[in-house]
Parts: C-alpha cells; structure tokens; sequence
C-alpha cells in the first residue's frame, strides 16, 4: 500500500506537536483538527475503495457483519441475494477485516476524545496523549484496508 500523503502530514504534524507549550496548542488547535480530519477522510475513502473492489461473497458477508454489530437484524436478509450463499472463507476473512477495522476505530474515538479533553482542561499533557494516540489510530487503520486489500481478487 502506498503511503498516503494526507496521513504522512498528519504524522509529522503530530510528531511535531507533541513538543507544543500551551500558547502554541491554543495557537495550533484548528490546524491539528483539520489535518487529523483530512487523514481520517483520505483513510476513509481508500478503506471504501478498496472494499467497493471486493468479490461479491465477502462484500456481502461484510454487510452481514456490519448489520449484526448494529443491531440491525433485518438488514442481513435485505442485504444478502438469495442466489448468493456466502461461503465460510469469506465470512472468516470479513470477519478478520471488521475486527480490524473496529480496533481502527476505537481508537479513533479514544484520540479524539482524549483531543476533546485536553482542549476542555487545556492540559499539553492530554493534547501530546491525543496526539499519540491519533498516529496509533491511523497506524491501525492502514493496517486494516492492508488486510482487507488482500481480499481483492488477482489483477
């Protein structure tokens, strides 16, 4: 996977400020938040590329997973053509991707909730936490579109 540029600038960005006084935090917060915004977008729309790519099993098989975690219990039986039995394959490898992608996502949550309180307390100590935790998240969630990359079929 190629490095994404939108990410690779958030990461220097957060590197960077983790060595901010509270002057420039206060100076600085706008930039943060919309820097972490557009790596949050470009992961988003590369994860949703990749997964538009995939073969229709675990594609469904996803959906499938995706609507259980929401509770929504007749999403499954709209979402899955009766001509289409999805094979155990592909519900372990979708399996495998929503697990990933849930880890990405809770700690997306976790930074951006520690961002939120650092901003309420004005705290450097909770911004640098954030900002830690911004780069884990990012680094989890390229791990995810890598994993579910490999369900793409052969070029």
């Amino acid at each position: 996977m190629e490095k994404i540029p939108e990410v690779e600038t958030a990461k220097a960005l957060m590197t960077e400020a983790v060595a901010w006084s509270v002057m420039k935090w206060l100076r600085e917060k706008k930039r943060v938040r919309k820097t972490a915004d557009q790596a949050n977008a470009a992961l988003d729309q590369l994860n949703q590329a990749v997964k538009d790519r995939w073969p229709d099993g675990v594609r469904v098989a996803y959906k499938v997973l995706v609507a259980q975690g929401s509770g929504d219990a007749t999403l499954p039986i709209q979402a899955t053509p009766p001509s289409l039995a999805i094979d155990p394959q592909s519900k372990l490898s979708a399996k495998k991707v929503k697990e990933a992608d849930d880890a990405a996502y809770r700690a997306r949550m976790d930074a951006e909730e520690t961002f939120d309180e650092a901003e309420r307390q004005l705290s450097t100590s909770l911004a640098r936490e954030g900002c830690r935790k911004a780069i884990q998240s990012w680094e989890l969630h390229e791990k995810a579109i890598r994993k579910a990359a490999t369900l793409l079929p052969p070029p």
